[in-house]
């Protein structure tokens, strides 16, 4: 085997696309917070709703 024939080093990671990946990964955290917040609001509203319904008079 020669020297040409060697497979080349990996090149080093991009800095924009590290850049990249951490926003991502960032957006992607938000999203799951922003649906968290919105399935447990909606949950404490018809939980709200139902209190009110049973306790009418």
């Amino acid at each position: 085997m020669t020297a040409d024939s060697a497979p080349a080093p990996p090149a080093p990671p991009d800095s924009a696309e590290q850049r990249r990946l951490a926003q991502e990964t960032k957006d992607e955290r938000q999203v799951w917070y922003f649906l968290a917040y919105f399935l447990f609001g909606i949950h404490f509203i018809a939980f709200v709703m139902i209190y009110a319904v049973r306790h009418a008079k």
